[in-house]
């Protein structure tokens, strides 16, 4: 089998590395310059496509329904969002690296159909926490998909997002009835607690990276 070659690189903002976006034919797959490993490959979507499913059953009948999605991603939690809601929905999308939005124009974005193509989406190239911080009261929902999980792999300026203040920005960004759910690669129960402590309800749910039922075991926290 042939080998992944890396076709472009993205800058992180502040300074913080890059971000290598390489292809075989028709998979894609994104990785961290400098890092072993990849933070995700266009085979393995079942987890993003979960925390999309999970978000939207519980917000796609209230009326004007309008979400957040926090990292963009190869779209496939866009994707996911945009199939689960109704066609008067808004689906606002948070990206840090203005290089991956891009890569979602080209090529790379046929694996998830081209989904920021849809006129119900709505990109922001901006750190997730200042959109949050920007529209108080504003979504339904909001789905976050950031770095590794709670824990910041390729910024630690992450961490400003999943500690309590960040969690307080969240629910103050949150319409009413409205939920927040979490990706990550792994469990975390401090996260957990974290969550509890805001005063949020909690569930905590164990997806696959690849349908149905095959790949790594991702955690996606929902809280109300």
């Amino acid at each position: 089998m042939a080998k992944l070659s890396e076709i472009d690189t993205a800058a992180i903002p502040g300074g913080r590395g890059h971000l290598r976006l390489l292809q075989r034919d028709d998979e894609f797959s994104i990785r961290i310059a400098g890092k072993p490993g990849e933070l995700m490959n266009t085979r393995l979507h079942g987890s993003e496509d979960a925390l999309a499913e999970l978000a939207c059953a519980r917000v796609a009948a209230h009326p004007a329904v309008r979400v957040l999605v926090g990292g963009l991603g190869m779209g496939f939690t866009l994707a996911a969002a945009l199939k689960s809601l109704p066609a008067q929905a808004e689906v606002v999308v948070a990206e840090l690296v203005p290089g991956v939005v891009e890569w979602n124009r080209g090529p790379l974005g046929a694996a998830a159909g081209y989904p920021i193509n849809d006129p119900r989406c709505r990109i922001i190239v901006d750190d997730v926490v200042a959109v949050l911080e920007q529209h108080p009261g504003a979504f339904d929902a909001i789905m976050l998909d950031v770095d590794n999980g709670p824990e910041g792999l390729t910024r630690k300026d992450n961490d400003r997002l999943y500690n309590a203040k960040g969690l307080q920005t969240i629910q103050e960004a949150l319409r009413p009835e409205g939920v927040v759910a979490v990706w990550s690669a792994g469990m975390d129960p401090a996260f957990s607690e974290r969550l509890k402590r805001a005063g949020l309800c909690v569930e905590e749910h164990t997806v696959r990276a690849h349908r149905p039922g095959k790949g790594a075991r991702h955690t996606i926290w929902l809280g109300w």
